[in-house]
């Protein structure tokens, strides 16, 4: 199974993009969809742009990835250190 977070292409070089994932950049191939433009929302599997994101789609999903860290950190301040 491969979970992926949704990224912004914030630059282009030759068949590289450099991808924002809030904050932290990584590379990426655009050979599997030289159409890619900077500004897009992206899905990247094993170093490769694999679909491009609906920018409202790709919100939501950012959006319950921090509900979800949010609810870990308050599950972690609860319980005692051990």
């Amino acid at each position: 199974m491969c979970l992926a977070i949704p990224g912004k292409i914030i630059a282009i070089e030759g068949s590289t993009a450099t991808i924002d994932y809030g904050g932290v950049y990584k590379k990426a191939s655009t050979i599997t969809m030289p159409d890619a433009q900077i500004g897009e929302m992206v899905m990247v599997h094993a170093g490769f742009i694999i679909a491009k994101v609906d920018p409202d789609e790709a919100q939501k999903t950012l959006s319950v990835f921090a509900e979800l860290e949010k609810a870990i950190a308050d599950e972690k301040a609860k319980k005692p250190d051990e």
